[in-house]
């Protein structure tokens, strides 16, 4: 019963400081918004069954991690600094037809990884992307070039026509200096054809971050500097 009692306490408490701190989802939690959670998350637990505890004990721990919170939220609203403290800054990971490899590697993030990303945002041909940015809540923002954006109403009533350009699967036959043979084959390209190339464009496979070759053996290639 007693377990029953501070069960209720917590969670009304817990949800009135959800109520002060606002809501945000999963997703989109930063990382010191995880660990204020997580550190939330673990004192009511342990203020429900460690029933040898005073429960106002919980209480005040609550109540203190709950004003961290709140007032940690609006140093960040006012102060574009501490915003940038708490919850950090975004990270540009493509850019100008390459790749960052300082902030890749800040991210701990792949070649790979990145173009994953990208493809679930319904990109998947390099050449189309501008920028691409690692927010910091840990989702991949996408700026597609000017010519591959989707038609805007705007366009339309100013008689831009564009038509909806086809995308076309690239296989990815070389990633972060790493050869895929399957890819090459389906690409319908040898081994000998690719030394080839690579020789003529002076590069070795090892320093390649990307080579990629669509359907119209139209060949995309990234090196590492």
């Amino acid at each position: 019963m007693e377990i029953v009692l501070r069960s209720i306490i917590m969670f009304i408490i817990l949800f009135i400081l959800v109520k002060i701190l606002g809501k945000k989802q999963i997703k989109n939690l930063t990382l010191y918004d995880y660990i204020l959670s997580i550190t939330i998350g673990s004192i009511t637990a342990d203020a429900i069954i460690s029933v040898d505890t005073p429960i106002y004990d919980g209480i005040i721990a609550l109540i203190v991690f709950g004003f961290i919170g709140y007032f940690a939220s609006l140093l960040s609203y006012h102060n574009h600094t501490m915003e940038e403290i708490i919850d950090g800054e975004p990270l540009v990971l493509f850019e100008n037809n390459n790749f960052n490899y300082t902030n890749l590697e800040i991210a701990k993030l792949s070649v790979a990884k990145v173009l994953e990303n990208c493809r679930l945002k319904g990109c998947f041909d390099i050449n189309e992307l501008e920028c691409v940015i690692l927010e910091p809540s840990g989702d991949i923002s996408i700026l597609l070039k000017g010519q591959s954006q989707p038609v805007t109403s705007k366009d339309l009533k100013n008689n831009i026509q564009k038509s909806a350009k086809k995308q076309t699967v690239n296989y990815l036959v070389i990633l972060d200096g790493i050869l895929n043979e399957n890819e090459l084959k389906k690409a319908k390209k040898s081994v000998t054809w690719l030394n080839k190339f690579l020789k003529e464009k002076k590069q070795k496979i090892e320093d390649v971050a990307l080579l990629s070759i669509d359907k119209n053996d139209k060949v995309t290639i990234l090196c590492n500097h």
